[in-house]
């Protein structure tokens, strides 16, 4: 969308059958569009933690983002305002604080590459990688296994699933599967 008055015209249409509970704007303003106890249809189709009908059991936040640009520190520092208050409202861990590109791999690659996850991730407000764990042996069976026990979906592709799990803690990295990637997700039987 062009900025959020154009979002926010969309989400509240029903022609369009896309919502979400909020809307942040490039300038950190916050409008809720739908209460947060109702159901919003912002994830379509997806999973998490083997769950489908992500909508139902979630709440939607919309960034007002190009998708190339930079998220202002407005912007930012309002979705952490935001997200505080949601996850003391409602029993959310960390590691459920995901973009759509975590729920819907090779679907959907929102918020991008520029979104400032580690910045959630050191105020507990989303999940931290494992960066500091030693690099893994490559295996795509055990990053898919990895990925699968953080709540990625089990029967994602192997090339979406790898480009979500960079999106979310690698996101300028390219190419085949590394050790680096395999470290980004803890070891579940560790």
């Amino acid at each position: 969308m062009q900025n959020a008055e154009v979002a926010i015209k969309r989400l509240c249409d029903p022609a369009f059958e896309v919502s979400a509970h909020y809307l942040i704007s490039r300038q950190g303003q916050v409008t809720q569009l739908v209460d947060e106890a109702m159901r919003a249809w912002h994830a379509g189709v997806g999973s998490w933690c083997g769950k489908d009908d992500v909508n139902s059991r979630s709440i939607g936040i919309e960034l007002d983002n190009d998708g190339t640009s930079p998220f202002p520190a407005a912007q930012m520092d309002a979705l952490e305002v935001l997200v505080t208050g949601i996850m003391s409202r409602w029993p959310i861990p960390a590691g459920n604080v995901i973009g759509h590109s975590d729920l819907a791999p090779g679907r959907k690659i929102d918020p991008g590459p520029r979104f400032d996850w580690p910045r959630l991730a050191r105020q507990n407000l989303a999940a931290p990688s494992n960066s500091r764990a030693s690099p893994a042996p490559v295996d795509e069976g055990e990053f898919c296994k990895r990925a699968s026990a953080v709540g990625y979906a089990e029967n994602a592709a192997f090339k979406a699933l790898l480009d979500a799990v960079r999106l979310r803690y690698r996101p300028w990295s390219v190419g085949p599967l590394e050790a680096s990637d395999m470290a980004l997700l803890p070891d579940p039987e560790a």
